[in-house]
């Protein structure tokens, strides 16, 4: 690979007149097009054209990540804003003109099915007449990134982001935990009413737009923007009973276990991130310490993960480190024009800096795997199986723990199995939550805080916030980004977690076989839905009846539960 530097992507700004212009050549072209060849190499020249103003789109956005403060980043942010309605028009119209082509079906057979069923969610997602609405909606969105992005948490004599303070819930000193916590629900309920007016407008606006699109409710325009073109809202909902059923009482005795060795009657929310009565796990060393041991480890399990993670250290393709103005969380991003990824985080001296990093690696790797597909559609797979790639990494990497954690090593490994099983109750609360919302969109903000408290009844039993009226009183979904930015994107992890733990349990079995199923799968990008592309890797999607209980039951037999 030759030496490359992020600074040197670069992307032209597209303006309105342009794109137009382009498209209606492209439009023209399609409507002439003879016979299937001639058809075909219209598509790959549309794809090719999407590339450069994909870059675009992710520059602006990372750049405003990387610095909500930042005005020039801000008002790029907004210009995209507008543009995007007008862009996805566009590209929603040429995709209507493919399905109603003469060539469909060879066009499905050339570059398979799964992009004509991608293309028919797609088109019944846009119609001009939601375009004031679409840029609201992104508006809303990022005042939501401002505001948190831009919190200023006081904590004894210091000041801290949301992401910076909650490494206190990982400390030993119990009072140390408990004021860090109450410092930062504090600030949430000092900003509660903001928090509170951007989501009601933001369930309107998204349910003025799945009405003008003709859906009864916005479930039914997510599932559609979420491209789930393999399973419906009735299959989710039988995933979440089950864990109901099959997980929340293991988890109930998972916590059991957890007071016990913090030797307390009675867990608070504060207590849940501390296991035993040692500081959680910490990485031994600074940032360059940290990269230098993941170059290690990849280098140790090779499969193209080496040479991979050099290209991303030397070409300067992450930014993980915590900064006043950047936001919050952490994400992996594209740039389709360069073939290349960049991975977005925020360290903060935690177990968690690990399991973070590898899990944005591990969409970063499948896409760079994936790069040489044919159509810009399938350089990612739809949510669900993008997070089979990150959490499956997790998981592959753990027998180069000791790098990072030394003698605490397996303390991490039982840490990371038991908190992947407490997380599928979590997931699915927020995408039920997300349900009950969107489907009684004209509750007040008391009645959806109400709702939160009893997707904690049902899935969180025993959650207990002591004298923290604000979550106490149902706030603490608030906290979750994925409500606010990326509607009914939160299921998709404790689907992907149902397979990643299968991926886990042959790798333990057969490390070769697993990691080789690993990277073939990344290598298909989105080539498939979510349940035939984890069936090509041997592995059963969570919907089959035996796949979650059998997960589970491999980690409880690991865990000794």
């Amino acid at each position: 690979m030759t030496k490359f530097d992020f600074r040197e992507i670069v992307a032209s700004t597209p303006t309105w007149e342009q794109v137009a212009e382009q498209y209606q050549k492209f439009e023209a072209d399609l409507d002439a097009a003879v016979d299937l060849d001639v058809c075909l190499a219209v598509i790959r020249r549309w794809d090719n054209y999407l590339r450069p103003i994909k870059t675009w789109y992710a520059l602006v956005h990372l750049r405003f990540n990387q610095n909500t403060f930042d005005e020039e980043c801000k008002k790029n942010r907004e210009y995209s804003d507008q543009l995007e309605p007008k862009l996805t028009e566009l590209a929603v119209r040429m995709k209507r003109r493919i399905l109603q082509s003469p060539h469909r079906d060879g066009i499905a057979e050339k570059l398979g099915a799964t992009a004509i069923s991608l293309w028919q969610a797609q088109s019944t997602t846009y119609d001009p007449a939601i375009e004031e609405d679409m840029v609201v909606e992104l508006q809303l969105e990022a005042e939501y990134n401002e505001l948190t992005a831009s919190a200023k948490i006081p904590f004894r004599n210091a000041t801290y982001s949301i992401s910076d303070i909650a490494k206190f819930g990982e400390e030993v000193d119990h009072k140390l935990r408990y004021e860090a916590r109450k410092a930062t629900w504090q600030w949430f309920a000092d900003n509660g009413e903001s928090l509170d007016r951007i989501f009601s407008q933001l369930v309107q606006v998204r349910t003025k737009m799945a009405k003008k699109m003709g859906f009864e409710d916005f479930v039914g325009l997510a599932y559609q923007r979420m491209c789930r073109i393999d399973y419906d809202r009735d299959e989710v909902a039988r995933f979440r009973a089950a864990v109901r059923e099959q997980v929340v009482p293991l988890t109930v005795e998972l916590r059991k276990r957890q007071a016990q060795r913090l030797n307390l009657e009675k867990l608070y929310e504060w207590d849940l991130p501390l296991h035993d009565l040692r500081t959680n796990p910490k990485p031994l060393g600074n940032y360059d310490w940290m990269l230098d041991r993941a170059q290690m480890m990849f280098d140790a399990m090779g499969h193209g993960l080496d040479s991979f993670f050099r290209k991303l250290r030397d070409a300067r393709l992450m930014d993980l480190e915590i900064r006043t103005g950047k936001a919050g969380g952490g994400f992996c991003t594209a740039f389709p024009s360069y073939g290349l990824p960049y991975v977005f985080a925020n360290f903060n001296g935690t177990k968690e800096d690990v399991r973070v990093f590898t899990h944005e690696i591990g969409h970063a790797f499948q896409f760079y795997q994936s790069r040489h597909q044919p159509l810009v559609d399938y350089l990612w797979p739809t949510f669900e199986s993008c997070e089979i790639h990150s959490m499956s990494l997790e998981f592959l990497t753990w027998p180069h723990m000791e790098k990072f954690f030394g003698n605490d090593a397996e303390r991490f490994r039982q840490m990371h199995l038991a908190e992947a099983l407490l997380f599928l109750p979590y997931g699915v609360a927020v995408d039920h939550y997300q349900h009950q919302v969107y489907e009684n969109p004209q509750a007040s903000s008391a009645e959806r805080h109400g709702m939160w408290q009893e997707m904690e009844r049902l899935y969180l039993p025993g959650r207990d916030y002591g004298d923290m009226d604000y979550p106490a009183k149902g706030g603490r979904w608030q906290l979750q980004r994925h409500i606010y930015l990326h509607p009914f994107y939160y299921i998709d992890y404790a689907l992907a977690q149902t397979v990643a733990l299968q991926l886990w349990e042959r790798s333990l079995k057969d490390f070769p076989e697993a990691i080789n199923a690993y990277t073939a799968l990344c290598r298909r990008g989105g080539e498939l839905p979510f349940k035939t592309l984890a069936r090509t890797a041997g592995l059963n999607d969570p919907f089959e009846p035996a796949a979650l209980a059998g997960a589970v039951t491999a980690a409880c037999k690991s865990l000794q539960v």
